[in-house]
């Protein structure tokens, strides 16, 4: 695995790198000691594993968290001393987390867990994306938006809720539809739709699930069918069981 070391403290990466070099199948492949220096690494060595500080100057490791978009994802292990509000959270089962000082034993729990997830990049993915969205709620009074986990070939791309104007099924496959591309989604949109609920997202067919606040315009094609365009120009139909509820929650 390669590994990337990012803290603020020269003695913290010391330690932390001389308990790596003890592991046989851990590569350190750089260090950082600022959140700008760390995504700038992650972009030049893709490292398969991120070990990072929580409170760094200027850019810490929450702000790093939520500049990560798109692959090749690294697992994320957080190192903090003292934010009890991401210990937990990270407790609760969103990622992994190290506490300073850092035990051997902990260390090489924390391993396991991302050996696991090696050659998973959609689980890397997620995690990413959970992270993220605990990286929202840690800043004051901010909303926390759903994050959604899109593929494009061999990589896997973080949207923001907002960026998204509708999910639309074709057989096994949901397409994710942005402005200007159309991503494979990792969920079903059964799935989908319970992890959105309480947003802007409403099923308007069995097939789609659209965000209302992307469509543009909503026209009728009949007294119980009627047709929304979004703003891509894209038009999708409101099946005649969804009809009132759109119309309704469109003329809100």
């Amino acid at each position: 695995m390669r590994a990337l070391i990012v803290d603020d403290e020269p003695i913290a990466r010391k330690v932390l790198r001389e308990e790596l070099e003890l592991v046989p199948d851990v590569e350190i492949v750089g260090e950082a000691d600022d959140g700008d220096k760390a995504l700038s690494q992650i972009l030049a060595c893709h490292p398969d594993l991120v070990f990072l500080d929580l409170q760094m100057p200027a850019k810490g490791g929450f702000e790093v968290i939520q500049e990560l978009r798109a692959g090749p994802l690294p697992s994320i292990v957080i190192v903090t001393a003292f934010d009890e509000y991401a210990i937990r959270a990270f407790e609760a089962g969103a990622v992994d987390y190290l506490l300073k000082p850092i035990s051997h034993e902990r260390l090489q729990l924390s391993l396991q867990r991302v050996r696991q997830l090696s050659n998973k990049p959609k689980d890397v993915a997620e995690q990413v994306a959970q992270l993220q969205e605990i990286a929202d709620g840690a800043r004051p009074n901010a909303p926390v938006p759903r994050r959604i986990v899109g593929r494009s070939g061999d990589e896997y791309i973080l949207l923001n809720t907002n960026e998204v104007l509708a999910f639309q099924a074709d057989g096994d496959l949901v397409w994710i539809v942005t402005l200007k591309h159309k991503l494979l989604a990792t969920q079903t949109l059964r799935e989908l739709q319970t992890r959105l609920e309480g947003l802007n997202f409403q099923r308007v067919h069995r097939n789609s699930l659209v965000n209302v606040n992307h469509v543009r315009k909503m026209s009728p094609l009949s007294s119980q069918r009627w047709l929304l365009t979004l703003n891509n120009n894209q038009e999708i139909i409101v099946s005649k069981r969804q009809a009132k509820t759109v119309r309704d929650l469109l003329s809100w």
